[in-house]
């Protein structure tokens, strides 16, 4: 199968998501406040095809941020007030973050939301980009734009569950490891969610 045909698989899948995930899957003991307030997000799933095949786009945070520095992201972020919905949102955002022109993007669907352990509700956008382009990451965010194989993230086996001490409890949370790049927490998360999507295609 092609990269091209994975991808079209993929768009056809999409609209049999299944239910909502959260950085909470993998910790059933956590107590959720039922008044709890989630803020609008959206970050971009974008695909893009090499020669070798279709691949992932992701970026890794710059270290000198406050919020989760060094850690491998989409692009995206929250939805303001100019936004007409978190699909804007993650397209705004990937223009920002890594240069990609909205206009070069076809959204194929959405995985299901995400909730995050800091208060926001993500809207995972998976979409193709029509042509080549050449990331420009923005200074001050984002330290580097890079690719993974597409495979390797629709691949279950490659994922792994792993525990840490955060805010005195251990928490559980998905990783899904390519070469130098550590890919866990709500990145791998909603990445596991995607495989999901694949596997029902």
């Amino acid at each position: 199968m092609t990269g091209t045909d994975i991808i079209a698989d993929l768009a056809g899948a999409l609209g049999r998501q299944g239910a909502a995930t959260s950085d909470f899957d993998l910790n059933p003991g956590t107590v959720l406040s039922a008044g709890r307030k989630l803020r609008p997000a959206g970050v971009l799933v974008p695909l893009v095809m090499r020669s070798d095949g279709a691949r992932l786009l992701l970026t890794q945070r710059s270290s000198v941020l406050k919020q989760h520095p060094g850690q491998i992201a989409f692009p995206g972020g929250k939805q303001e007030e100019g936004d007409a919905d978190a699909t804007a949102a993650a397209l705004r955002e990937a223009h920002e973050e890594i240069g990609l022109d909205p206009r070069n993007v076809e959204v194929l669907g959405h995985l299901p939301v995400h909730e995050t352990v800091t208060g926001y509700i993500v809207t995972p956008v998976v979409a193709r980009v029509r042509a080549p382009f050449t990331p420009v990451p923005e200074a001050g965010e984002v330290a580097e734009v890079f690719d993974v194989p597409l495979g390797h993230v629709l691949e279950p086996a490659n994922y792994q569950i792993e525990a840490r001490y955060w805010r005195r409890t251990m928490r559980r949370y998905y990783t899904v490891p390519y070469g130098p790049y550590y890919i866990w927490g709500a990145t791998a998360r909603m990445l596991r969610a995607l495989a999901d999507v694949a596997e029902r295609s």
